[in-house]
Protein backbone atom coordinates (compact mmCIF):
# COMPACT_ATOMS: atom_id res chain seq x y z
CA UNK A 1 0.00 0.00 0.00
CA UNK A 2 1.69 3.25 -1.15
CA UNK A 3 0.09 6.73 0.58
CA UNK A 4 0.56 9.90 -1.44
CA UNK A 5 0.47 13.33 0.40
CA UNK A 6 0.55 16.36 -2.18
CA UNK A 7 2.08 19.48 -0.98
CA UNK A 8 -1.07 20.86 0.06
CA UNK A 9 -2.09 18.32 2.75
CA UNK A 10 1.30 17.96 3.91
CA UNK A 11 1.67 21.80 4.73
CA UNK A 12 -1.57 21.67 6.74
CA UNK A 13 -0.74 19.11 8.89
CA UNK A 14 2.78 20.30 9.54
CA UNK A 15 0.85 23.45 10.48
CA UNK A 16 -2.48 21.79 12.54
CA UNK A 17 -2.02 22.32 16.02
CA UNK A 18 -2.24 19.35 18.24
CA UNK A 19 -1.38 17.55 21.81
CA UNK A 20 0.17 14.37 21.68
CA UNK A 21 -2.44 12.62 21.99
CA UNK A 22 -4.00 13.64 19.10
CA UNK A 23 -2.63 12.31 16.36
CA UNK A 24 -4.05 11.99 12.22
CA UNK A 25 -5.92 9.13 11.38
CA UNK A 26 -7.40 7.73 8.27
CA UNK A 27 -10.67 6.04 9.02
CA UNK A 28 -13.00 4.54 6.60
CA UNK A 29 -17.05 5.02 7.61
CA UNK A 30 -18.97 2.07 6.24
CA UNK A 31 -22.36 2.57 6.01
CA UNK A 32 -24.80 -0.13 4.62
CA UNK A 33 -25.98 -3.62 4.99
CA UNK A 34 -26.91 -5.35 1.81
CA UNK A 35 -24.19 -3.27 -0.54
CA UNK A 36 -21.95 -0.87 1.15
CA UNK A 37 -20.71 2.57 1.26
CA UNK A 38 -16.88 3.56 2.34
CA UNK A 39 -16.32 7.25 2.75
CA UNK A 40 -12.56 7.90 3.95
CA UNK A 41 -11.50 10.88 6.19
CA UNK A 42 -8.67 12.31 7.91
CA UNK A 43 -9.51 12.94 11.74
CA UNK A 44 -7.47 13.68 14.85
CA UNK A 45 -7.97 10.90 17.09
CA UNK A 46 -6.02 8.98 19.64
CA UNK A 47 -3.58 6.13 18.73
CA UNK A 48 -4.45 2.83 19.10
CA UNK A 49 -2.95 -0.82 19.87
CA UNK A 50 -3.16 -2.21 16.37
CA UNK A 51 -2.11 1.04 14.19
CA UNK A 52 -0.11 0.87 11.19
CA UNK A 53 2.28 4.22 11.32
CA UNK A 54 2.81 5.70 7.87
CA UNK A 55 5.84 8.87 8.44
CA UNK A 56 5.90 11.17 5.63
CA UNK A 57 8.56 13.97 5.70
CA UNK A 58 8.19 14.12 9.26
CA UNK A 59 4.30 14.26 9.71
CA UNK A 60 3.07 10.73 11.21
CA UNK A 61 -0.26 9.41 10.14
CA UNK A 62 -1.94 6.41 11.65
CA UNK A 63 -4.48 3.58 10.49
CA UNK A 64 -6.09 0.58 11.89
CA UNK A 65 -6.33 -2.88 10.44
CA UNK A 66 -10.36 -2.51 9.21
CA UNK A 67 -9.53 0.60 7.36
CA UNK A 68 -6.29 -0.13 5.70
CA UNK A 69 -8.13 -3.34 4.34
CA UNK A 70 -10.52 -1.01 2.61
CA UNK A 71 -8.01 1.73 1.11
CA UNK A 72 -6.30 0.84 -2.97
CA UNK A 73 -3.03 -0.03 -3.34
CA UNK A 74 -2.00 3.51 -4.06
CA UNK A 75 -4.07 6.26 -2.16
CA UNK A 76 -3.86 10.28 -2.90
CA UNK A 77 -4.43 12.65 0.70
CA UNK A 78 -5.08 16.30 -0.67
CA UNK A 79 -6.01 19.32 0.87
CA UNK A 80 -8.66 21.85 -0.52
CA UNK A 81 -9.34 25.21 1.53
CA UNK A 82 -13.63 24.48 1.58
CA UNK A 83 -13.47 20.74 1.44
CA UNK A 84 -11.14 20.32 4.26
CA UNK A 85 -9.05 16.75 3.51
CA UNK A 86 -9.64 14.53 0.63
CA UNK A 87 -8.30 10.82 1.34
CA UNK A 88 -8.79 8.41 -1.81
CA UNK A 89 -11.51 7.57 -3.55
CA UNK A 90 -14.57 6.46 -1.92
CA UNK A 91 -16.85 3.89 -3.16
CA UNK A 92 -20.05 2.17 -3.07
CA UNK A 93 -20.88 -1.24 -3.95
CA UNK A 94 -24.48 -2.79 -4.89
CA UNK A 95 -23.37 -6.27 -4.55
CA UNK A 96 -25.57 -8.26 -1.75
CA UNK A 97 -23.83 -11.99 -0.57
CA UNK A 98 -26.95 -14.47 0.60
CA UNK A 99 -25.69 -17.99 1.99
CA UNK A 100 -28.11 -20.75 1.00
CA UNK A 101 -27.93 -24.20 3.35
Amino acid sequence: MIVKITEAALNKLKEMKRNDAQIPRIDADIAGGCGVSVKFSLLLDEPRRNDVIIEYEGVQLRLDPFTKRYLDEETQIDYIEDSGFIVGESFASSACAIEIY
